[in-house]
Order: structure tokens, then C-alpha cells, then sequence
């Protein structure tokens, strides 16, 4: 089975970028080509087969559910997403199509389809990126996913458009789907949560969402997401994505593999590939310059950029209905611009805060309302990341001091808590702006309860720069972590399972003492 060879060939180069820096979907890619040059020079037989393509497909739709798990549909209806999204995609094909024309010697159908297969960015770069890094839910990341979710839905027009198909008239019902969701609530209810909750998964994403929209001539890709935002209000959303983390992975390595399958690239092809990744700078500059036109900071305007400065996955399925002769060119220019793309992201905080002077004079001096700068006021406790940790510090110490306050990355959370009868803001904890802006003149404590390692440490770093000299302590999993955020300059970080068993042991220590207080008579 060759199937198995290509995986442990992926497993290979994907452990070596990883030990360099880099996200392992870049050894994924660098397998597929690696095997297809093999297969020049050896006996060995490499092609894409149906059981990856059937993998590849299947992560895909993993991908596209658990991204939808996480979506609030009233942070996509917003004025950055629609006209940042179909602004860019109309300036893209308008300097895309005649440039083509004229380089590339080619009709103006083609050229136009090819501006349209470069105008999208990458869903599964994008998604894979701001998921490692738990940025999904943040400002920045909700406007990237909503565009890249504009962006989806012109590719499945374009397609439909040019297979010359058209969705069948039982499509029509997608609109009540909307009715199912308490039907969902209660089966996501009652999976419990163990290998039940991962079928009811797999069953929502690619039985009712995927083969369910083929069905009715809609695209599978669309349905995943679709039933994946059904959910994404349930309590449990989160558990769910978890639980469908290891599966989604496995199979999103055959999606990149396939990539790079498909065979080697002749030079036209290299010099085409390498053409357009030239212009993946003006292609995140423009998405940068529109967004601060809608009011962002330079930050989230920044980051989201970088996001989606790359060419999609999308582009190749469009290809592949309407241009298989610019499948191959496409791939590379599309596997080429995962390659630059996915370490630019991984630092991307990093060049932010180098470059933050020159970046924010282009800012306007009115501001997104979900980036307004905030006072503190008298608050004296601040718990930045209110998930449980968060939230449960915050719960414990409001009983001893009403002067608390919380900020969250994530404005839909602020919204919940402030709902809940917590005094909890959005703010971005990473945003040096935000920290510009900051004013907190009575804040004695600093809880640092966010998600990931590096939000924490440059909370820790930006409060002793500016001159905080209050008490800050975090939490974390992991010793060296532990030692990083204080070096930031936290006074302490607790490693959260030896923390949890300590509290465990106190339960037990107090349940003794009062068991002796009583002579013993407790039933």
C-alpha cells in the first residue's frame, strides 16, 4: 500500500522542519514533491490515488467544520469582512486580468480565470496558522477567517459557474436548516464525551454537511462549515473541535501530500510560480491598506494581512474545473506561497512590534468600536483571558474584592461575561497599541490566565515596561514555560496540574479536619 510509505515520508521531513522552526504542513508539502522527483529517477511509483484523495478530502472538510465550530455568524456580517472581502477581490481581478493577458499571451476568459484562482487566499493555511497559535477567535483572526469565508463562497459560484451546473431546486432547503439546531443541541447533548461526540463529528461534517450539499448540488465544503456554525453557540463547541483534533490532523496530511503529488513543475511553470509569489506582498499590502480604510489599527490590520497573504487551495479546485492545463503552475504557486507564508505567520507578533512606528502612522485617528483603547479606572485585580482559569480566578476573588476586572481577546466572550454580570472588556493582551493607550492607575494584582505561552510573556514584558510594579501571576502546563514567563517578569507562574492537585488535597485535608472536629460521626 503506497499510502503508507508516503505518510511515514511525510511523518519524516515534517518532524525535521518542525525541529528548524517551521510548521510541519511544510515538510507535508515538501514530502509530496520530494516523492514526485523520486519517482523521476527510481522505479518508485507515485500518484495520486483515491484513497488520498478521498484523505485529503475528508481533512479538508475536518478543517472547514472545526473552523465553523468557531465562528460567531455576527462577527462575518460586518463592514471590514463584506467590503474588505469583495474590495480586494474586485482590485485583485481587475490589475490580475489584464496583466495576464498581456504576459502570458492568453485569452481574456483565461486570463480573468486565473485572476480569480489568485485573488483567493488559503482557507487551510490560514485556519492551520491562527489555530496553532489560538488566534481564531481573536479580533484579527475572526476578520481573517470571515474574509477567507467570502472569499469561499465566490470560489463556489465561479465553480458552479464555469462546470456549467446549477444547484438543484431541493438546495432551496438549506434554508431551514436553521431549524435543526436544537436537534443538534440535544445530540450534542446526550454524545457524552468520548467516542460518541467524535462519530456525532464526523457524522455532522462530512455524512449531513458533506455528502448531504453534494447531494443537492451544493458544495461539500460549504455544508461542513455550515454545520460546524450551527453549533458554534453550544457550550460544548469547543470539546467538540478537541475531540476531532487528532483525526482532522491525520487527514489534512494527505491534503498536502496530494499537493505536492501531482507532479514536478516544468520551467514555465517554476517561472510562473515564482512570478506571482513575487506579488504576494501587494496582495497582503492591499488587504492591509483596505482594512485600516475600515477603521483597524494598524495591528489587526497587520496580522490579518499576513494571514492571507497566500494563494488558496481554492484556486486549484477552480482550476480543475475550468483551467487543468494551469493545474500544475497553480500548484506550485499556491505550495511556493504556503512555504513563504506559514514561518512569516509564525513571527508574525514578532515583526509587528518591530515595525509598529512605521506600520501605525497609516492608522486612522478613529477607530474600529472593538479596538477602542480602554481606562481601568479604579480597578485593583486585572484577570486578562477569561476562559475557566480565568474565570474561575475571577469568580474566587470578587469575593474579596469588588474592584475587579477582566479583558478577553475575544469580543463575543466579553459580551458573555458582561451578560453573566461580570465586569469583563475586550481588549488584546499581544497589541502593543493597546498597551499605549492603557490607562490603570489603581491596579495593585495582574492575573494572567491567557491561552498561550506568548501572550502571556508579552503581557508580563509590556506591564514592566511601562512601569507596573504591582504583583503578576500566571499559570502554565509546563516548567519551562514557567521560567520564561518569569523571566518576562511575572512574580510567579504555577504549573496548573500541580495546582490542581494541590487544591484537590485541601478538599480532602479540610474534609478530615471537620471529620475529627466531629468525633469521627460523619455518614
Amino acid at each position: 500500500m503506497p499510502e503508507a510509505l508516503w505518510i511515514s515520508f511525510a511523518f519524516t521531513l515534517g518532524l525535521i522542519v518542525k525541529a528548524v522552526g517551521l510548521p510541519p504542513l511544510v515538510g507535508y508539502l515538501a514530502a509530496g514533491f520530494a516523492l514526485s522527483g523520486l519517482a523521476t529517477v527510481t522505479p518508485l511509483a507515485v500518484e495520486n490515488t483515491d484513497v488520498l484523495d478521498h484523505l485529503a478530502h475528508l481533512g479538508v472538510l475536518l478543517l472547514l467544520f472545526t473552523v465553523g465550530l468557531k465562528l460567531k455568524l455576527r462577527s462575518i456580517l460586518s463592514p471590514e469582512v463584506i467590503g474588505g472581502g469583495l474590495l480586494h477581490f474586485t482590485i485583485s481581478c481587475s490589475l490580475f486580468t489584464p496583466g495576464i493577458y498581456l504576459l502570458l499571451d492568453t485569452d481574456w476568459s483565461t486570463s480573468l480565470l486565473l485572476a480569480i484562482a489568485l485573488s483567493f487566499s488559503s482557507t487551510v493555511l490560514a485556519a492551520k496558522v491562527l489555530e496553532s497559535k489560538r488566534e481564531l477567535r481573536a479580533f484579527h483572526g475572526r476578520v481573517a477567517i470571515g474574509i477567507l469565508i467570502m472569499q469561499d463562497l465566490i470560489a463556489l459560484v465561479v465553480m458552479s459557474i464555469a462546470a456549467g451546473k446549477t444547484p438543484s431546486i431541493w438546495a432551496l432547503g438549506v434554508f431551514l436548516l436553521p431549524l435543526l439546531r436544537p436537534l443538534l443541541y440535544r445530540l450534542l447533548d446526550a454524545s457524552g464525551h468520548d467516542e460518541l461526540l467524535v462519530l456525532l463529528g464526523l457524522l455532522l461534517a462530512l455524512v449531513l454537511g458533506g455528502l448531504g450539499f453534494e447531494a443537492v448540488g451544493l458544495s461539500s465544503e460549504l455544508g461542513a462549515l455550515v454545520f460546524g456554525a450551527m453549533l458554534a453557540n453550544h457550550p460544548r463547541a469547543v470539546e467538540l473541535s478537541k475531540s476531532l483534533w487528532s483525526v482532522k490532523e491525520m487527514f489534512l496530511v494527505g491534503f498536502f501530500l496530494q499537493i505536492g503529488i501531482g507532479g514536478l513543475p516544468d520551467q514555465q511553470a517554476l517561472i510562473f510560480a515564482v512570478a506571482v509569489a513575487l506579488l504576494l506582498p501587494l496582495k497582503g499590502g492591499l488587504f492591509f491598506f483596505l482594512l485600516l480604510a475600515f477603521r483597524l489599527r494598524a495591528r489587526s490590520g497587520f496580522l490579518t494581512s499576513l494571514s492571507l497573504a497566500n494563494y488558496s487551495e481554492f484556486g486549484l479546485i477552480v482550476a480543475s474545473v475550468a483551467l487543468p492545463e494551469w493545474l500544475v503552475p497553480l500548484a506550485i504557486a499556491v505550495s511556493l506561497s504556503f512555504v513563504i507564508s506559514a514561518p512569516i505567520n509564525r513571527v508574525a507578533h514578532t515583526l509587528y512590534e518591530r515595525y509598529s512606528g512605521a506600520l501605525s502612522r497609516f492608522q486612522a485617528d478613529r477607530h474600529h468600536p472593538d479596538e477602542q483603547p480602554i481606562s481601568l479606572g479604579d480597578t485593583r485585580i486585572l484577570v486578562m483571558g477569561m476562559g475557566r482559569t480565568g474565570s474561575a480566578a475571577y469568580d474566587r476573588l470578587m469575593d474579596s474584592e469588588p474592584r475587579i476586572m477582566g479583558l478577553d481577546s475575544d469580543p463575543a466572550k466579553a459580551h458573555m461575561h458582561l451578560k453573566a454580570g461580570r465586569n469583563v472588556v475586550f481588549a488584546d493582551g499581544e497589541d502593543t497599541t493597546f498597551w499605549e493607550a492603557l490607562h490603570m492607575p489603581r491596579v495593585e494584582a495582574v492575573v494572567l490566565a491567557m491561552s498561550d505561552i506568548e501572550s502571556k510573556i508579552i503581557a508580563a514584558r509590556m506591564l514592566r515596561n511601562r512601569g507596573f510594579d504591582g504583583f503578576i501571576i500566571a499559570h502554565t502546563m509546563f516548567a519551562d514555560e514557567a521560567e520564561k514567563i518569569k523571566e518576562a517578569g511575572a512574580n510567579e507562574a504555577y504549573l496548573t496540574m500541580n495546582e490542581t492537585g494541590v487544591a484537590l488535597a485541601s478538599h480532602i485535608d479540610d474534609y478530615l479536619q471537620a471529620d475529627a472536629t466531629t468525633g469521627g460521626t460523619r455518614g
